[in-house]
């Protein structure tokens, strides 16, 4: 899962995708109605890729988060964000047991489970291959593909 270019924007709803930037600013793209949106500099922008969840030993990127919700629902949809605290903490709790239940917020668990839903229906959470598998196969491919074929005889 690429989450590079996906943008949670302060006092907008949704997530973005990052299109284009400007001298002063950027464009992005909703994900949830595909309407794009100029956003300036001085806006509070978060990247996805860049979001930390407090657990007991430290913090835990919410990729690793994300991937372990994928894990637990064979990568289908999550609980609704809209459940009581008291299910979403359970929940969460089951997905990351380590999380720092006094810094993270019933609000925050709600955040991810809504983000995954929206990532998950997009289909944005497929899982990357590592790059160097990806190289292997190409080069497999190509030696494939350059194998000597066999000369035909001309005769005359």
């Amino acid at each position: 899962m690429n989450l590079e270019k996906i943008l949670a924007i302060s006092g907008k709803p949704g997530l973005y995708v990052l299109k284009v930037q400007t001298r002063t600013g950027f464009v992005a793209e909703s994900l949830t109605d595909g309407k794009k949106i100029t956003v300036n500099l001085k806006s509070n922008v978060s990247l996805l890729s860049e979001i930390s969840v407090y657990t007991y030993e430290g913090e835990k990127p919410l990729k690793e988060v994300m991937s372990a919700i994928a894990a637990k629902e064979n990568n289908g949809a999550a609980i609704s964000h809209k459940e009581d605290n008291a299910t979403l903490a359970a929940y969460f709790k089951e997905v990351l047991p380590n999380y720092d239940e006094e810094r993270v917020y019933a609000s925050d668990i709600k955040k991810i489970l809504n983000w995954y839903n929206t990532l998950q229906a997009k289909g944005l959470l497929v899982e990357e291959t590592p790059a160097e598998e990806v190289v292997e196969a190409v080069v497999a491919e190509e030696a494939v593909a350059e194998k000597p074929k066999k000369a035909k005889k001309v005769t005359e």
